[in-house]
């Protein structure tokens, strides 16, 4: 790398919460991030707020429900200039109280679209900027989720409609109204989020098995704890807005701050401890001051190798990479 230059994260979702905290902690460890929005003056603002220094972060406008939009950031990025050393995947939709679904731009269900499909498509088209990363260990990280990993203290919690992909029916049958389950059944709202997580951590896998070798990028998953009061929850009932940070801060010791998952998630980009790849990364379920990370297992699910290639194909071809 040129002695002083700084290196380059984009983090999509930057503009609040977990993003918004990553993108402050990676600044003050001497990186420049590209922060990657639905809402440029709402990302304005919230770097102002937290006190970013305005040479240290670049707003650039991205939509991760348009599939359009998303290839129009990556030329964007591209005509820029600036080189590429990590990408965080971090934002999300979760919208629990929908009964009848949303679609994006080109026809796919909402959620499933924002938090995979999008991102799945980003990544692929960002493959090249990481591979010509001057680091030595150029890094992809997507945000996991407890709920979509069994194996997690956390996600061992029986609740409604667990993520299950079933055998990607929707996905096969294209994924268009009325179509709005991967699985191909009636829909969900919290299953479909929970559902494209289980996509994101399959995703990661799949990246590492295909890539990793040959280029040298790290790519791993994390869950940096609950994070109770992150703007994810917006779209929740407000009696569950209100208990829910209490119930994880009382009565499960598992709340954890967006100024701590900001810096774990940070951790996870920038320091050489966690240059392994192909692995989830986790705090656990109860937080304890001075709690060290490690690696998690993952669900069947999760690790199942034959349906994450099926996954990578079918979002493939959706997204139009084939």
């Amino acid at each position: 790398m040129v002695q002083n230059q700084k290196s380059t994260v984009v983090i999509t979702g930057a503009s609040s919460g977990v993003g918004l905290y990553a993108a402050k902690a990676l600044i003050q460890k001497g990186w420049h991030v590209v922060m990657a929005c639905r809402d440029v003056p709402k990302a304005k603002q919230a770097a102002q707020r937290v006190g970013m220094p305005a040479d240290s972060y670049t707003i650039m406008l991205i939509d991760l429900a348009s599939l359009e939009s998303v290839r129009q950031f990556v030329k964007d990025f591209s005509a820029s200039g600036k080189s590429l050393d990590a990408l965080v995947c971090n934002a999300a939709t979760y919208m629990p109280l929908l009964k009848e679904p949303l679609h994006g731009p080109e026809g796919f269900e909402l959620s499933v679209t924002t938090n995979h499909l999008g991102h799945f498509l980003l990544c692929n088209l960002m493959l090249e900027d990481l591979k010509r990363s001057s680091s030595s260990d150029p890094r992809l990280i997507i945000l996991g989720t407890v709920t979509a990993n069994s194996k997690e203290l956390g996600g061992k919690i029986p609740i409604p409609a667990p993520a299950d992909l079933g055998d990607l029916q929707g996905l096969e049958a294209g994924f268009k109204a009325p179509i709005a389950m991967i699985d191909g059944k009636s829909f969900k709202a919290g299953k479909a989020y929970k559902d494209s997580k289980l996509c994101n951590m399959m995703t990661s896998r799949e990246l590492h098995r295909r890539y990793h070798d040959s280029t040298g990028i790290v790519f791993n998953t994390l869950y940096p704890g609950c994070v109770a009061d992150t703007p994810l929850f917006r779209n929740s009932l407000p009696l569950f807005q209100k208990i829910f940070p209490w119930f994880q801060k009382n009565i499960t010791g598992g709340y954890v701050s967006q100024e701590l998952a900001g810096e774990r998630v940070a951790q996870v980009v920038a320091d050489p401890a966690f240059k392994q790849s192909g692995v989830h990364w986790s705090w656990g379920n109860r937080q304890k001051e001075g709690r060290e990370s490690f690696v998690q297992e993952l669900s069947e699910k999760a690790s199942d190798e034959v349906q994450a290639r099926r996954l990578w194909e079918l979002s493939a071809k959706l997204v139009g990479l084939v």
